[in-house]
């Protein structure tokens, strides 16, 4: 559904009735490439957007794209049109699970059009922001909404980052700290929202940089410092992204490895003690046969002799263990 449309002259919002009457004017009058019309729209059915796709002569495969969704991140262009995907997220606080959304636009000769998938990420902020503080680079046209777009998006991908950071330095004071809390669950989950970060970052890298390029089609100069700015931000947050990966790849072997040597300390635990009660267990049981000519059956001090010997024997057994790190 179209959740806003406007016209946008001189960085400054019109109201827009028909769609159709509203590009017609811009197209009549000469107006310059910087007034446009600014549609969004939610989760629209084919119905919904053949109207708006009709309307603005879009390419068969970037409808095609709109309608399907579940898109990797991307800018194509079709002949004087930009077709443009990025993927948003939003981390959750309770659960540290990255829930991700998708954001399209279309940017064209007087118009632009975003749609949402889902509600991760509402563009209503964006527009706000545009129309409130930026009327500057509203002036700039069409592509100030795919700049405004893809800004708010890699300042989410920033704060996903920060978050990120603080649950692996967590992971770290666990399985370096010697406090026995981490567990491989936990470690591996993060590696995986880590990957799913990394799915929905890095293929937004190349299509930025072929923003910023002189050759390329943002004329603008203005806009293609705003776009190197974006780009800058969003080659930190990969930077990021690349380290949390070794680091928990480096922690999770570190605590596999942690376990397998509790599990050795254990074991030579166990054989230390079964030691030392299979001596105790042998006297016992050559005592406890009952030979009628041993002597010690008949002697006064045979049975406190057997306890004392089967008592210092565990004891030099255990003060050997003890030497040896076993116990």
């Amino acid at each position: 559904m179209i959740v806003d449309q406007a016209v946008y002259r001189d960085g400054q919002r019109q109201d827009c009735g028909d769609l159709s009457e509203a590009l017609a004017a811009l197209r009549a009058d000469g107006a310059p490439d910087s007034d446009f019309v600014w549609v969004g729209l939610k989760d629209p059915t084919a119905e919904e957007f053949s109207f708006v796709a009709a309307e603005l002569d879009l390419h068969p495969l970037a409808v095609e794209d709109i309608l399907s969704g579940n898109q990797r991140a991307k800018v194509e262009v079709y002949d004087k049109t930009i077709f443009a995907v990025v993927k948003t997220l939003r981390y959750d606080d309770s659960t540290s699970d990255i829930e991700t959304g998708e954001l399209m636009a279309v940017i064209g000769e007087h118009f632009a059009v975003t749609l949402r998938h889902g509600d991760v990420a509402p563009l209503h902020n964006v527009r706000k922001r545009l129309e409130r503080h930026e009327q500057e680079l509203l002036r700039e046209g069409p592509l100030s909404v795919l700049h405004g777009l893809v800004d708010k998006v890699v300042d989410t991908y920033q704060n996903v980052d920060e978050e990120v950071g603080k649950d692996l330095q967590d992971i770290e004071r666990e399985v370096f700290g010697g406090s026995n809390r981490a567990h491989s669950t936990t470690i591996y989950r993060l590696k995986r929202e880590v990957l799913e970060f990394r799915r929905a970052a890095l293929p937004l890298q190349m299509p930025l940089r072929q923003l910023t390029e002189k050759e390329g089609f943002v004329h603008s100069n203005e806009l293609r410092l705003q776009f190197r700015d974006v780009s800058d931000h969003l080659s930190s947050v990969l930077a990021d992204i690349e380290s949390y990966d070794a680091l928990l790849t480096d922690a999770l072997a570190t605590h596999l490895s942690q376990i397998g040597v509790q599990q050795n300390s254990d074991m030579r635990k166990i054989s230390a003690w079964a030691a030392m009660i299979t001596i105790p267990t042998l006297i016992a049981g050559i005592y406890g046969m009952n030979f009628d000519h041993m002597p010690e059956l008949h002697w006064i001090v045979g049975y406190p002799l057997a306890v004392s010997v089967m008592a210092l024997v565990v004891l030099v057994l255990w003060r050997s263990f003890k030497r040896s790190g076993w116990l």
